[in-house]
């Protein structure tokens, strides 16, 4: 079992557990850990090494190479690779249509799955991503799966200036070998399509109380 405590935020692209789970994590003041950020960290490095996206052990190769450091800066996740900080790259173009693919090797998976784990050991966190509650942490008691219609999540990508294809999104989550996203069997399901960020919060916490999660 972990040393802290891990609440799971899992969802799929542009249901609004980004948000909802920085906002959670800043009521809780918890440490606030994005796992998607992760995954596209390391596609962007992979990219800027001319690496074949479609190539897996190419792709494993390249990121087995990399020196990866997680660590947490004023209660939210960073990643640095071979000590570039890719941030301000996260949501480039390029990264958008490739981050499936890398995200989509098992080696990748298995290699940032330990990092995720290890900021168990550094704090309470509040951690989002597709499989938290399902494959990182299934022992978690305090799983979530926040969703929203197909039509909001659109939306919401188009108005945050975000050009990723949702649906081939979903297909491309779904059917990985490994990892795939799925809600936990002991997760709680909330539609966030036509709540507040507050608002869903707002149930969370009543659920984390209902779990015993002193607050």
């Amino acid at each position: 079992m972990p040393a802290h405590h891990i609440i799971a935020i899992d969802g799929p692209a542009a249901s609004g557990k980004s948000s909802v789970a920085r906002a959670l994590a800043q009521r809780l003041r918890f440490s606030y850990v994005n796992s998607g950020a992760m995954y596209r960290a390391v596609t962007w490095h992979v990219l800027q090494r001319g690496v074949n996206v479609h190539e897996p052990a190419a792709v494993a190769a390249a990121v087995e190479q990399s020196r990866i450091v997680c660590d947490l800066v004023d209660k939210q996740s960073r990643i640095l690779i071979d000590d570039d900080d890719p941030t301000p790259h996260l949501r480039d173009d390029d990264v958008n249509r490739a981050v499936s693919l890398i995200s989509s090797v098992p080696r990748v998976r298995e290699i940032l799955v330990a990092r995720m784990r290890e900021y168990a050991n550094k704090d309470n966190v509040v951690m989002e991503g597709r499989d938290i509650g399902s494959v990182v942490f299934p022992k978690t008691p305090f799983k979530f799966y926040i969703d929203a219609s197909p039509e909001v999540r659109l939306q919401r990508r188009l108005a945050e200036g975000q050009r990723d294809e949702i649906a081939a999104r979903d297909r491309a989550d779904s059917s990985r070998v490994t990892s795939p996203l799925v809600v936990a069997p002991d997760a709680t399901v909330i539609d966030t399509s036509a709540l507040t960020i507050d608002g869903v919060v707002d149930e969370i916490l009543q659920r984390l109380r209902e779990k015993g999660l002193r607050i």
